[in-house]
């Protein structure tokens, strides 16, 4: 039975690894695979063209990257057109005019339509775009082109589309959902995405209605390596990140799966996305995914995809995947507080359990989770001091993040397996098992009435069960058939211990280390007869020690691991004054050579500090030499009185190629009417001086502002416009070092620009 125990440790950790190892391709399709079949080494191909370069919205390779597939698109035989318009956010106060590209292939029937799309323009304003989401760009035109392959013809029509601005607000989706007159008849939409460089693309599921239908069908599709559960779209559904997907649930009803890669999060939006980077494994998982359900939803009724009913659902080794109603929710929870009650009962009355050995056996189980919920509230605190230069990575995943994991998961066992080690004693197995079983008990209970998504946690919980009953029947059970009722527990959970840090940020570590804790609970049927307690947890501890001193090495910043950083010229017309501006906490040697070594705080210089995604504010500033700038010129087009109320409107006119507006008003007043380029306000008219913005306007080419309003007579209102060009590092007015190759520019902030600021006064311009 010795041996049984030693087996059973090492077929633990090679199922832990197959965990992983299952849940996405291993190899890439070749050029030599079968036309009608996706290849990724074809995908690359225009993958590596797209990404040449940043090419955001309103960018002359944003126009380069649009032609190139217009004409790919041609290449496949089918008839692209763009469409393109205004979309004005009033909620957020932004406008652009994106330019979408849409093709069709037309189907043999007159039913629901099925939409492919991703988006095609990169982020502001570093990143290459390659995953984020070029990889879902060519997964759509490699899947196209081997569907064309196979001769079908399809019976509902086919619609791809290529969005563009989604990065500045999922600007291309409104105008498609509001104003294309193929929008109406979409049953489905499938949307390829990625919010990393690597790691498997799970699918999340958009809709108003239940989610039955579309779990029937995506698991009749059948595709290879499912990465699906209804707790990551209820995380999802929680978090403030929006895709194109979302904007054609709310505004179109329409119904869709979207499928993204998120690991290697450490590359999300920066120069590090890029060709070179790009987990290709990754993209042939988008692919594994969009060729069956492209064949399966091609010709399936698609006016049956709504439902009212939801599912729970997860992924599976070999299953694939496991689903059931949401109705069957709280009878599972009922039947399994019933049978953990009878095996409690069956328990005390055979005296294999006691309440005092009961007690004694949790002593171990609830010290492990205390310790593992303080390494993993406080550890990522203390690291933060260590190494205060984490604090440039804004979206708090750092290049050795899964280093950091691994070290704090370590930790965690180190320390459960002390517990056990030193407080197990003379406990016996089934009453060590009592206390975890509880808690899980108490999880399920809560998740049943709170988080319904991640209900089909009870399935562990119910082979737990399994194995209790077995503790408590027989004196000595085979080690391995335990570790046999244990595999869901570990297949299911242990991919979730990663997936939470490399999403959301290592500062959420502790729902790592706490989720190990609670799954080595659910293992104690067999780990608890381990006589080797005391040396796994030295073994455990040493190796948190190895993981620590290898996050130590790979803290710096190198060429293959750029330090972030950020900087702004601005210039402020009417003071005729300029600064050197940063977002960065901590300045570096390029940096430092612009803001100097004790730089006045930002703050004291500077009052319109603009927001990033993450709420960094601008840090440091000092002054800079003024230079002319051409900029934005105002001009009045009209300015006339219909009896208490004044109408004007004003154009600003560009003399150089800017990238974005924000335009202010600075006092506070209520406009009766506001336009932008003939584009009418109808919400917020109000503004006040803590919400003077009136508008953040994303430059498409070399577009002038037209503004108009209409207010009392009596007010004489002006403006205050930031003029933002990314070309800092390439301007022929402001002369700049390059950086060191182990610097990039930050993502998630305006970086890299030049900052006109002036006071627009159309009154004052009319009467002059």
């Amino acid at each position: 039975m010795k041996n049984g125990f030693v087996v059973s440790f090492f077929l633990l950790l090679g199922l832990i690894y197959f965990s992983f190892y299952s849940l996405m391709p291993q190899t890439i399709s070749s050029l030599t695979t079968p036309e009608v079949e996706f290849s990724t080494e074809r995908a690359l191909i225009p993958l590596k063209e797209i990404s040449k370069a940043p090419h955001y919205v309103g960018t002359a390779e944003n126009k380069r990257v649009r032609e190139f597939l217009i004409q790919s698109l041609k290449d496949l035989g089918l008839s692209p057109e763009t469409q393109q318009g205004y979309v004005l956010n009033e909620r957020r106060g932004r406008m652009n005019q994106p330019v979408n590209i849409i093709a069709k292939i037309k189907g043999t029937e007159t039913g629901k339509t099925l939409l492919v799309f991703s988006h095609y323009d990169s982020a502001l304003t570093p990143s290459f775009g390659t995953s984020d989401a070029g990889s879902g760009v060519v997964a759509i035109l490699e899947s196209i082109r081997a569907y064309q392959a196979s001769g079908k013809q399809p019976k509902n029509d086919i619609i791809i589309l290529f969005t563009d601005a989604e990065e500045v607000g999922l600007v291309g989706a409104k105008l498609f959902v509001r104003s294309h007159r193929w929008a109406k008849n979409i049953g489905l939409a499938l949307n390829f995405e990625a919010r990393g460089s690597g790691g498997p693309s799970s699918m999340i599921v958009e809709t108003n209605q239940g989610n039955r239908n579309l779990i029937k069908g995506f698991m009749e599709a059948n595709p290879e390596f499912p990465v699906a559960s209804s707790l990551l779209y209820s995380v999802y559904k929680m978090l403030p990140n929006d895709t194109d997907s979302t904007i054609l649930r709310e505004e179109g009803d329409i119904d869709g799966l979207f499928f993204a890669f998120i690991d290697d999060h450490f590359d999300y939006h920066t120069a590090g996305d890029n060709f070179e980077r790009m987990d290709r494994n990754s993209l042939e998982h988008q692919g594994s995914y969009l060729m069956p359900l492209l064949h399966y939803f091609a010709d399936a009724d698609l006016e049956q995809v709504k439902s009212d009913e939801d599912y729970v659902y997860t992924n599976f080794p070999i299953l694939k995947m496991i689903a059931y109603p949401f109705s069957w929710v709280m009878p599972s929870i009922f039947v399994a507080v019933l049978l953990f009650g009878g095996l409690l009962f069956f328990g005390f009355r055979k005296e294999k359990l006691k309440l005092i050995y009961i007690v004694k056996g949790s002593v171990p189980f609830l010290f492990a989770v205390l310790g593992a919920l303080f390494v993993g509230f406080f550890g990522w605190t203390i690291l933060l001091k260590i190494y205060p230069h984490y604090q440039e990575i804004l979206h708090g995943f750092t290049y050795n993040g899964h280093t950091y994991i691994a070290f704090f998961v370590s930790l965690s066992l180190g320390i459960a397996w002390f517990m056990y080690a030193k407080f197990q004693k003379e406990v016996t197995t089934a009453n060590l098992f009592v206390t975890p079983l509880l808690v899980w008990l108490l999880i399920n209970i809560l998740l049943a009435i709170y988080l319904k998504g991640a209900a089909y946690f009870i399935l562990p919980f119910y082979c737990a069960l399994v194995s209790f009953g077995l503790l408590l029947k027989q004196k000595q059970v085979n080690p391995l058939i335990h570790l046999v009722l244990a595999i869901p527990a570990v297949v299911l959970f242990s991919p979730l211990i990663q997936t939470f840090p490399v999403g959301l940020g290592l500062k959420t570590i502790v729902i790592s280390t706490v989720f190990t804790v609670l799954l080595f609970g659910l293992l104690l049927s067999f780990m608890s007869g381990y006589t080797f307690k005391k040396r796994l947890a030295q073994s455990f501890t040493l190796l948190a020690l190895i993981f620590f001193v290898q996050a130590h090495l790979t803290s710096d910043f190198n060429e293959d691991r750029k330090k972030p950083n950020s900087l702004m010229y601005f210039q402020d017309l009417d003071a005729q004054q300029a600064y050197w501006l940063t977002y960065d906490a901590i300045l570096d040697d390029w940096t430092q050579s612009y803001l100097g070594t004790e730089p006045k705080t930002a703050a004291s210089v500077i009052t319109s500090a603009a927001k990033s995604k993450y709420n960094s504010g601008y840090t440091f500033a000092a002054e800079a030499p003024t230079k002319v700038i051409p900029h934005y010129q105002s001009t009045v087009i009209q300015d006339t009185l219909v009896g208490d109320q004044r109408t004007v409107t004003f154009k600003l006119i560009p003399e150089k190629k800017s990238n974005v507006l924000r335009l202010y008003v600075d006092q506070e007043l209520t406009f009766t009417s506001l336009a932008y380029n003939g584009v009418a306000v109808e919400k917020n008219l109000s503004y006040t001086e803590s919400n003077n913005r009136l508008l953040t306007f994303y430059v498409y080419g070399m577009d002038a502002l037209e503004v108009s309003y209409t207010i009392s007579k009596e007010l004489n209102p002006s403006f205050t416009l930031l003029e933002y060009s990314f070309d800092l590092m390439d301007n022929p007015w402001v002369e700049m070092k390059a950086r060191t190759p182990n610097m990039m520019p930050k993502p998630f902030v305006f970086n890299d620009a030049l900052v006109v600021k002036q006071k627009i006064t159309p009154h004052r311009n009319a009467l002059e």
